[in-house]
């Protein structure tokens, strides 16, 4: 079995990354401006990109459905193996929650989203008020938990390199980038 991740799971990891952490940014920026046709402009932008994480989760699932990923080193004590394993299913449950709960909180708020201004998504609730409030509570609860769990999981990738120094964290880097770093 290879040390290293599918070129497909690295980019599929890397594209999520990259737009979780523009949504998470995104998200708090606009929370708090004045109602205006730029807010909007900014929570439909923030809902695209939402759909389409959500949908390449999806497809990263499917892959790693056929694709294992490495094994952990055997050296590595059977309690961090398990947390490591925790820490993964709580990424991929939040990574489908979160937009889920976006989805629900839009659908009970009366507010459709429409991916890139084209493809209308049904609402899975009716309108209502006191329950779009709460799952506004529940999206803003799942996101600081998934800033939680991100930092554990880059805390623990870093860890990994410089002080354990396995192959932990260069397996999920482009292969420039992992032979960069090892022959360092």
């Amino acid at each position: 079995m290879s040390r290293q991740y599918t070129a497909t799971a690295k980019t599929l990891h890397w594209m999520i990354a990259i737009l979780i952490l523009g949504l998470i940014g995104l998200g708090f920026y606009m929370q708090d401006l004045p109602l205006s046709p730029a807010k909007l402009k900014l929570y439909s932008w923030h809902k695209w990109a939402g759909v389409s994480t959500f949908l390449l989760v999806l497809i990263r699932l499917a892959w790693r459905a056929g694709h294992p990923p490495p094994a952990l080193p055997a050296s590595m004590p059977k309690r961090l193996q398990w947390a490591a394993h925790a820490g993964h299913l709580a990424l991929y449950g939040l990574m489908l929650g979160i937009p889920l709960s976006g989805w629900l909180m839009s659908s009970a708020k009366g507010f459709q989203t429409v991916w890139f201004g084209v493809l209308p998504i049904p609402d899975l609730l009716g309108r209502d008020k006191a329950l779009g409030d709460l799952l506004l509570t529940v999206h803003l609860g799942l996101n600081l938990t998934l800033i939680g769990v991100l930092l554990g999981h880059v805390g623990a990738a870093l860890k990994h390199h410089f002080i354990d120094r396995d192959d932990i964290l260069v397996r999920m880097l482009p292969r420039s980038a992992s032979r960069r770093l090892t022959e360092n």
